[in-house]
């Protein structure tokens, strides 16, 4: 990969990045202030508190996989394997970059490892 694609690419991850710390942070933040306002609920309204409380923490979970996507295809940059499948060392389609930059797979084997799934 060139390094005018690289650069290109880091740039994006690197906006993603932050866009993903902001919102495990707002998410952790209101999580913790639906704790604290639980007292002087009615039972309804504390089940209601505690269904939203878990998918928000689940909304978090899946955003800090995808961080944790995100700060692995910055380490393939730096490290100089990014746009390398991980799986089998073709390149990455650039399509499928553009649309996932932080991909570790080829499309041939993101399927593969779908199907297997």
């Amino acid at each position: 990969m060139r390094a005018k694609d690289r650069k290109y690419f880091k740039n994006k991850l690197l906006q993603k990045r932050l866009e993903l710390i902001s919102l495990v942070q707002k998410t952790e933040d209101y999580g913790r202030e639906a704790n604290t306002d639980a007292e002087g609920m009615d039972l309804a309204d504390k089940a209601s508190s505690s269904y939203t409380k878990e998918l928000m923490f689940s909304k978090s979970d899946s955003d800090r996989q995808l961080l944790q996507e995100v700060v692995d295809a910055l380490n393939r940059i730096e490290e100089g394997g990014y746009g390398e499948c991980i799986n089998c060392g073709n390149a990455v389609e650039r399509k499928r970059l553009e649309a996932v930059p932080w991909s570790p797979l080829c499309l041939d084997c993101q399927e593969q490892a779908e199907g297997a799934g």
